[in-house]
């Protein structure tokens, strides 16, 4: 989907692929045709874009096959569908019944992250619509936090300023633009925008930015418009904003709150939990563990769980979602006078792993609230002012 912000300018907004996982390229083509352009029709939309997630093996399929690439392009425009940008924190396993801690590795100090996303951004270069130059894709914020030293940040650093300038060495090749964003996640080396700030400055390449995920700065109790200002301030790129909310417990230490949250710990994603206090941040890895007993958190404020929850349908009481962060940070995103990013991303990948009495039975219901989510989104965007393009 596509809209003009009132600077002229196109905003772009599309879903997130990795809701439906699928490891190779055959699984990728049946996802276009099973979930991505139902969700178009349901849309009564000409066109929908998509942010694709493409795991080890669908990559290194269309980045060594040129016919492959040129077959999934055609694909993406029979069924009506675009792609501006790439999903490319999960390297390989996200569709596996316990995901866990898994997501994040190889991380950037390893050669298999920097090899998979210089393949990203080569398939992207190929799959942009004719009339756009810019893609984006959203990576690793570095590590997690275990087992990361000086030497490993070391790395990373070369990692991410060697694939900067195959980056600038793609553009020269292509026409192509394509630019990388770190996306803080609680628990991992770069946990919130703040601590985005110093390893970006270092490297100081506009091509590799920050991915603001809406979920994850709400759990670690960010506020959007300190956040979105010290980075435009640090001159930090805002390369593209995932779109989700969290899950938000106000008064955790309730036994019917706690029933309530249980609810949503399930053992195929971690679901950093996240209490704030006025002595500062508390956190646990997991929700099970914020929940055990021996009080891992503080029941005397609220709690933040890093569960992506359907924007279009908040939990129910004592529950609720963090759809008004998510509001705040689009407000400052896109209802400027210039957009601070112009590709934004719906990322709700937890529809089955939601307790099982809110999962999607069917696949039209999984359509359904996609396009649910999509259309909340569109509305949003419309509010702060600009105008949905065909």
């Amino acid at each position: 989907m596509r809209f003009r912000h009132p600077d002229g300018s196109t905003v772009h907004l599309a879903y997130c692929t990795n809701v439906h996982p699928a490891e190779t390229l055959d699984g990728v083509l049946a996802q276009l045709r099973d979930h991505c352009e139902p969700v178009r029709r349901r849309l009564g939309r000409d066109r929908l874009g998509i942010g694709l997630w493409l795991a080890r093996d669908a990559a290194h399929a269309l980045v060594t096959d040129p016919a492959a690439l040129r077959g999934l392009r055609t694909e993406l425009d029979r069924r009506g569908l675009e792609v501006v940008t790439l999903n490319g924190f999960p390297y390989e396993g996200f569709g596996a019944e316990e995901v866990k801690y898994r997501v994040y590795t190889p991380d950037w100090a390893d050669p298999e992250r920097l090899d998979h996303t210089t393949s990203l951004a080569r398939v992207l270069a190929g799959l942009l619509p004719d009339d756009v130059t810019d893609g984006t894709i959203s990576t690793l914020p570095l590590a997690w936090r275990t087992a990361y030293d000086d030497t490993r940040a070391d790395k990373a650093r070369t990692a991410l300023v060697t694939l900067a300038e195959r980056l600038d060495a793609l553009q020269e090749l292509t026409g192509r633009s394509i630019r990388i964003g770190l996306e803080p996640e609680p628990g991992c080396v770069v946990e919130t925008t703040h601590d985005a700030i110093a390893p970006l400055t270092a490297i100081a390449h506009d091509r590799i930015g920050i991915c603001v995920d809406t979920c994850h700065l709400a759990t670690s109790f960010e506020d959007p418009h300190t956040a979105l200002d010290a980075l435009t301030d640090a001159r930090v790129p805002i390369v593209k904003s995932q779109l989700s909310a969290a899950l938000h417990a106000e008064q955790p230490s309730r036994p019917e709150v706690r029933e309530a949250l249980a609810a949503f710990a399930e053992p195929r994603f971690l679901h950093q939990t996240r209490a704030a206090t006025s002595a500062g941040l508390h956190g646990t890895d997991d929700l099970d563990e914020a929940l055990a007993d021996g009080g891992a958190l503080p029941g005397t404020a609220p709690w933040r769980a890093h569960f992506h929850v359907p924007l279009h349908a908040a939990p129910a009481a004592p529950l609720t979602s963090t759809l008004p962060v998510l509001k705040a940070a689009l407000t400052r995103l896109v209802g400027g006078p210039h957009p601070l990013t112009r590709h934004l991303e719906v990322e709700t990948y937890t529809w089955q792993a939601l307790p099982p009495e809110l999962r999607p039975r069917a696949r039209a219901q999984l359509t359904d609230g996609i396009a649910a989510e999509l259309t909340l989104a569109r509305d949003l965007l419309t509010d702060l002012g600009l105008k949905e393009l065909p």
